[in-house]
Formats: C-alpha cells, structure tokens, sequence
C-alpha cells in the first residue's frame, strides 16, 4: 500500500462529518440557510431601489452590476464554504494543544487545518450566486442582443479567474490566521476579514478620482489594486465574462487580468511559505 495520503478521499471525508454535524443540529442549518437568503434577496431589493432612480453606477448597468455582485458572492460563498471556518478555528487548536495531534498525522498540515471543516450551509449561497448570475446573462442579451454573447473561452476564463480569486482570498486568510501562533488567539479573523474584503465588493472603477489631483479614491484604487489586490478579485472575472473593457483604457482589462493571476499564484506561494515558518516557530503544548 502506498505510503502518500489519497487526499480526495479524505476531503470526501471531511465533507461526509460536515453533513453529518450539519444534519444533527437540523433547525440551525434551516435557520443559516434562511438568513443567507434573506442577505441575498435584501441586496437584490437595495441595488433594485438605487437602479430604480438612476441607470448608470459608474459605467455599470443594473444586470451588468448584478453579474458582478453574483462573481462576488460565489468567490464568498467558495471561501466561507471550505475555508473561513477552518482559519477561524486555527487558534483553537493552538490554544487547545490540538495542533499537536495535526501534526503528528501523515498529512500535509496545512491540508489538513484547511479542509477538515465545511460550512455545508453555505454551499446554498453557491446556488442563488449561480441563479443571479445565469438570470443576469439572460437579462443583458435580451436588452441588447449580441452584445453579451458568452463563448467557450469567456467561460473558461472567467472560472480561472474566479479559482485566482478564491487563491487570493484564502492565502490571505491562512497568512492571518498563521500569526495565532505568536497572538496565541486571533479571535480579531473575522473583523478584519470583513474590512479588507468589503472594498471587493464594489468596482474597481468606482473608486477613480475625478482626474484633479490625487483624491482618497485614487490612493484606495491604486493600493488594492497593485500593492494588495482586493480591486481585481470581483472586477476582472466580473468584466473578463461581460467582455466589458475599462472605459478609455482598452488594454487595461488585459494587463491587470494578467497581474491577477500571477498575483494569485504568487499570494499562495508566500501564505505557503508563512504558514510553514509560522509552525516551525510553534511550541507544542507538551513542551
């Protein structure tokens, strides 16, 4: 028998307890599903009232913004799927000395603190993502026929671009959750999650100044975009499926599309390196 984990099986484990522990504590999964659809419908019902009195934000249409905002949400809901709750509970298995009994598996480690928990009830965000998205597409081709037509090659780009995304957002958070090693609780996760993810939820365009001098908004455009690159994560698979180049720069969509995915491939790599730095500085509890 070979000595190397198979880790689809083990993932398939994994995901078979999640179910398990989801399906034992019934009402809360129902409960978690109705809260995630009521967030969803009061986003559509607040973007519906803002197109209700204007056409345009910024150089997006309401189904163009739809289609983004569904980008957005199954980047999320990938995320908080299969990740956020294990970066989350990270501290706790250093502050329980659990960590230990991780590593001392014959697994990756990282695999394993990656994976071992899924949050099943956000696999119905995926859903009504999906559905938003789907409906968007139709909506836009309808209005202007042919001018939306997505092909082979926007699909299959879009879902790369959509994984560089998901690499993005979870290196970020493996990083994070890495530095409870010296902190020994990071119970400040989620906080800070939500602050530096809460400008991806928006264009990169909207963000722009007025071209007088440098405002707020340009600062902001240009550190999320090439220092920390928040901006590219929704934006560029969001334009890349619409075709939608950025208005006056009509090679832009192409360099940054370029700079996200070497951005994603390069953030995995450096939370690799930090998580394994981090647990050669880890003392196990017994010692």
């Amino acid at each position: 028998m070979s000595s190397h984990p198979k880790y689809g099986r083990v993932f398939s484990t994994f995901f078979r307890n999640s179910l398990v522990r989801e399906m034992s504590f019934r009402g809360n999964f129902i409960i978690t599903v109705l809260t995630r659809a009521f967030w969803f419908a009061a986003q559509l019902a607040l973007f519906g009232i803002i197109y209700g009195h204007i056409r345009h934000i910024n150089d997006w249409s309401q189904w163009e913004y739809f289609a983004f905002m569904a980008t957005g949400m199954l980047i999320n809901a990938i995320v908080e799927t299969f990740f956020m709750p294990n970066c989350a509970n990270f501290s706790e298995l250093i502050r329980t000395g659990n960590l230990d009994f991780a590593l001392l598996k014959p697994i990756d480690t990282q695999f394993l603190v990656s994976f071992e928990k899924v949050n099943v009830a956000m696999l119905n965000q995926l859903l009504l993502a999906g559905g938003l998205l789907g409906y968007s597409l139709y909506r836009l081709n309808v209005e202007s026929p042919g001018q939306y037509h997505v092909g082979l090659p926007q699909v299959a780009l879009y879902v790369a671009l959509l994984a560089c995304g998901v690499m993005f957002f979870y290196s970020l958070m493996i990083a994070l959750a890495s530095t409870s090693i010296w902190f020994g609780r990071n119970q400040g996760l989620y906080d800070f999650w939500f602050y530096i993810t809460v400008f991806a939820r928006y264009p990169r365009s909207i963000y722009g100044g007025s071209g007088d001098g440098w405002t707020p908004g340009d600062v902001l455009q240009v550190a999320f975009t090439y220092v920390i690159p928040i901006l590219l994560v929704v934006t560029i698979p969001a334009r890349v499926l619409l075709q939608k180049p950025f208005a006056g720069e009509p090679g832009l969509l192409f360099q940054l599309t370029l700079y996200a995915g070497a951005g994603a491939v390069m953030s995995l790599f450096v939370s690799r390196w930090i998580f394994q730095w981090s647990l050669r500085m880890y003392r196990s509890a017994s010692s």
